[in-house]
């Protein structure tokens, strides 16, 4: 169960309870308030409140990827680092074609299922990122690289390029090569999954 419901005399009381109950500190708990009790005369006060964590959020993206392994008959391993709120994931298999896909189309598509479903369980925005078997650094390196030659050709000919759509995370990495880059400055348009990176010389650009 994700959401754990406690009750105490005061607000102040269930989050002590729940804080205790879950090993974290109160600050680090995500709450809601469910029930007001106000007793009669004052008497008998009660304050319900339902509770998670980030070590909740943690465990269940962990069984979730796990879970689609063993449904889908799939071997592999889940790591899960919290990097300030985002998550990024780390999955080792033997079914490493299985799970990319074809330019990582089938990965981008996980990625979607995964985040969409956490979203929704804990009913916010939640970041994430899954890598397998270190495809995505790979990636990095490689479009990295092309974005790099477009560049240097975008500076001598003075004429912007375009380059093909890709996803968020992926175009941040070309932005990052690019940001000390003279001249050359980058910027996201379009929507979705035609969202892409255009590549623009900007004579005078201050570096970041």
């Amino acid at each position: 169960m994700v959401f754990e419901r406690f009750t105490g005399k005061t607000l102040e009381d269930a989050l002590a309870q729940a804080a205790q109950a879950k090993g974290v500190e109160k600050e680090e708990l995500h709450y809601t308030v469910t029930e007001e009790k106000n007793g009669f005369l004052g008497i008998g006060k009660t304050v319900e409140i339902e509770v998670y964590c980030n070590k909740d959020i943690e465990t269940f993206i962990v069984e979730y990827i796990q879970t689609y392994f063993d449904n889908a008959k799939l071997d592999g391993t889940v790591e899960l680092e919290n990097d300030k709120g985002f998550y990024r994931i780390t999955v080792n298999t033997s079914n490493n074609a299985i799970l990319i896909g074809k330019g990582g189309k089938s990965l981008q598509s996980f990625n979607r299922l995964v985040k969409a479903a956490v979203s929704a369980e804990f009913k916010k925005r939640v970041g994430l990122l899954i890598d397998v078997n270190g495809y995505k650094e790979d990636r990095y390196e490689k479009i990295c690289k092309m974005a790099v030659r477009v560049a240097k050709d975008v500076r001598r000919t003075k004429v912007d390029a375009t380059l093909d759509p890709m996803p968020a995370d992926e175009r941040k990495a070309i932005h990052n090569a690019l940001a000390k880059m003279a001249d050359i400055s980058t910027k996201s348009e379009g929507e979705g999954e035609g969202r892409r990176l255009r590549i623009l010389y900007t004579p005078g650009k201050e570096i970041e």
